[in-house]
């Protein structure tokens, strides 16, 4: 018997990596309404074309009309419901309801407004304001983390047992989705919770994007029904520095609850288009692009008066992006 064997040959080609491309701004809000800001990490606006500025530092939202003539006060500063006292973290629903997330007492609530600020609803959570995850002095776990979708709130609370819950506006749990990562510290909980912490991003079409903000990058994509659908990490020339030094002990910070780990994040902010594609700012200023497939596809750098570090990302119903620090806003292709 003759027997013939072909020989495959494969050939690997090397990965080449992604250029990083500039993208200039196209407009920003003017410089004597922008003045009036002293700490402005959220800009977002509404379907109807109205901004919103979160002013972190002066515990008031504003409202800026559509063609960006003038802002005006729509949530004041204040302990008392309706008003908001140390905010952490601001989402405005397409509708122009908005969701203030704010801590007073040192106690964790979440407000929701109409789109000329009056409080519409909001709760209180039970759990004390622990700060784990700090860049910066903006704390970024638990209501830090808020997202906003008109008819629920997303928080990324991994001491709940999952990665994300998801909350009714009368504060009742809908749902929790995401399992926990091995962190290899396990036996310290505090810390094994900051590793845990992230970002959870909606998308349109109901799946949802989970972006782990410390420890190792990696990003995961969930099903409407919460089913895990894939996970990648987040790798690329210019996050290797950070990977390649990442802690192995971590600052603590002691208060009346105890002690706990302060660990600086390694993802700035993230936000997803409308065609589903996943935009993710390091701690360098250099956001990356993933398609719906989670495979990375671009690397850009946001170009204004200068190179800008994104603190916050919001794409508005022209498709623009709107950017902090500086009220930018930039074309996405």
């Amino acid at each position: 018997m003759r027997v013939v064997c072909a020989l495959l040959v494969v050939a690997f080609v090397p990965l080449v990596p992604l250029v990083p491309t500039t993208i200039r701004s196209v407009d920003a809000v003017p410089a004597h309404i922008a003045g009036r800001f002293r700490d402005p990490t959220g800009f977002q606006q509404s379907a109807s074309g109205q901004y919103f500025v979160f002013d972190r530092r002066s515990h008031v939202v504003f409202g800026i009309d559509a063609d960006k003539s003038g802002a005006r006060e729509v949530v004041h500063i204040g302990a008392e419901p309706g008003r908001i006292i140390d905010p952490t973290a601001f989402a405005v629903a397409p509708d122009g309801t908005f969701a203030v997330a704010d801590a007073p007492d040192n106690r964790e609530r979440i407000q929701i407004f109409t789109p000329a600020g009056f409080r519409s609803g909001g709760f209180t959570l039970p759990q004390r304001h622990t700060p784990r995850v700090v860049f910066e002095n903006y704390v970024m776990n638990g209501i830090g983390s808020l997202q906003f979708t008109g008819r629920s709130i997303l928080l990324s609370q991994p001491e709940n047992g999952s990665l994300v819950t998801e909350y009714a506006l009368d504060g009742s749990t809908v749902r929790t989705v995401g399992r926990l990562r091995g962190t290899g510290h396990e036996d310290d909980r505090q810390l094994h919770l900051a590793l845990n912490s992230g970002l959870a991003v909606p998308n349109a079409d109901g799946t949802l994007w989970f972006v782990f903000q410390t420890g190792e990058p990696l990003l995961r994509k969930y099903g409407r029904d919460g089913t895990l659908l894939f996970e990648r990490h987040i790798e690329g020339r210019e996050v290797d520095e950070a990977v390649s030094t990442l802690p192995t002990t971590w600052p603590t910070r002691r208060d009346a609850g105890g002690e706990y780990p302060i660990v600086t994040p390694t993802i700035r902010c993230a936000a997803a288009d409308a065609d589903g594609r996943l935009w993710i700012s390091l701690l360098v200023p250099y956001t990356y692009v993933f398609d719906r497939e989670g495979d990375k596809a671009r690397v850009v750098r946001f170009q204004a008066a200068g190179v800008v570090a994104p603190n916050s990302l919001f794409f508005g119903p022209r498709g623009r992006l709107l950017v902090t620090p500086g009220l930018f806003e930039f074309p996405t292709e």
